[in-house]
């Protein structure tokens, strides 16, 4: 069962605490990148509009982005020097950055263990340990092992999927 909600910020209203749930999600590199991709693909051009309308709404502060070292990290492996610029600029928003430790690590091993690649193990240890209610990619690869392992408290899934669920 994912969690609809885990972070909240609180504010008075006549006196009254008011609780406003915020959604917490994690982007993949993948999905920073996808505006700037081809978009002659049906696929590609439909996930670039959702990221843009979530990176709308973490810009409106009506979501939480938890990013992370190692997306700050595979985003300075990118040679493409203006869309490395492109893609950072877009970073901006994150809420919180989750650091890199020895914990994350030993978790991210045993995640690599269970079939994932090194860097998407710390993506995922890293929304573990940012206690996300979801981490979003354009990696189809990725949500299946994903789904199929069941490891995680946190909703795995498409850009573009998951908005659609988000909204409604």
């Amino acid at each position: 069962m994912h969690r609809p909600f885990s972070f909240y910020d609180v504010f008075k209203v006549d006196n009254y605490a008011i609780l406003n749930f915020v959604m917490k999600i994690c982007l993949d590199a993948c999905c920073l990148n996808r505006p700037f991709d081809d978009q002659s693909q049906p696929r590609v051009h439909l996930e670039a509009e959702a990221i843009l309308l979530i990176l709308e709404k973490l810009r409106q502060r009506e979501w939480h982005w938890i990013g992370s070292e190692i997306l700050f990290h595979e985003i300075e492996q990118n040679p493409d020097l203006e869309n490395r610029q492109r893609v950072l600029s877009l970073t901006s928003t994150a809420t919180r950055v989750v650091e890199i430790t020895d914990k994350l690590l030993a978790c991210a091993e045993e995640l690599e263990n269970s079939g994932f690649d090194s860097y998407d193990a710390i993506h995922l240890a890293s929304a573990e340990q940012g206690k996300v209610d979801a981490f979003l990619t354009t990696d189809d690869s990725i949500i299946k092992l994903a789904n199929r392992k069941k490891l995680f408290a946190f909703r795995v899934d498409n850009p573009v999927k998951w908005l659609e669920e988000a909204l409604k």
